[in-house]
């Protein structure tokens, strides 16, 4: 008998609260928008970037999908005034990722 059977036998009429597991499941949800994400590229002290702009969820979703865009192509880059910025030019990758989690992607300059 374990710790858990114990503990139903002891209080039987007790309801478990959601474990931070299920917590987690629903904070992995990042807000979909209709409006595509404008995927653009510029150099900047003549090195390229990659910018990210048109979200309309909240921050922290973006700042989630910057983390893990940054984590998936190795690179570095940054969340500033509304926008992910990718340091080099990784639009077609970032377009298929973006794609893949179900965001419409509209690709500007070149």
């Amino acid at each position: 008998m374990d710790l858990q059977d114990q503990l139903k036998n002891l209080f039987p009429d007790h309801q478990p609260e959601e474990t931070e597991e299920n917590v987690q499941d629903d904070q992995d949800q990042i807000w979909m928008q209709d409006d595509p994400i404008v995927c653009k590229y510029e150099k900047r002290k003549g090195k390229p970037i990659t910018i990210l702009e048109g979200y309309t969820g909240s921050d922290e979703d973006f700042k989630k999908l910057a983390k893990e865009l940054k984590t998936r192509l190795s690179v570095g880059g940054s969340f500033k005034n509304d926008a992910i910025i990718i340091q080099g030019d990784y639009r077609n990758q970032i377009m298929e990722i973006l794609k893949e989690k179900g965001f419409k992607v509209k690709r500007v300059g070149g």
